[in-house]
């Protein structure tokens, strides 16, 4: 077992609850991290036997361009729920979603949520 992780996925989109940061949009920053069998392939060398990163920063853009959501939540709920839906040999996935310089009324680097999922628990 072992985990893919990739960080600081970045990307400028019209998510949030005011109507301000759905027309401006913000910046978001994505991390994610899979468990995942990697003796196959670190013993092949071969793509075709592993869980490809590529696919899933494609899946993560997918959902981060498309539908507006209000929530961070509802972000984190569809690339999850895109992620195990398209790849297989996840066995546990946690996504972490910031929103960069948030509309709250002062100076705030981010803020951001975590979410987790073991793949039996669909």
């Amino acid at each position: 077992m072992g985990k893919i992780v990739i960080e600081e996925m970045e990307f400028y989109a019209f998510h949030g609850h005011y109507q301000e940061e759905q027309i401006v949009g913000n910046r978001f920053l994505v991390d994610l991290e899979m468990e995942v069998d990697l003796a196959v392939p670190a013993n092949s060398d071969n793509l075709s036997d592993a869980v490809n990163y590529q696919q899933a920063y494609q899946i993560i853009k997918n959902e981060m361009r498309r539908t507006k959501s209000n929530l961070l939540e509802n972000i984190g709920k569809r690339i999850l729920d895109a992620l195990y839906a398209e790849m297989d040999g996840i066995e546990k996935t946690t996504i972490r979603i910031r929103k960069l310089n948030p509309p709250m009324g002062g100076p705030i680097k981010s803020v951001g949520i975590e979410m987790s999922r073991n793949q039996k628990a669909g």
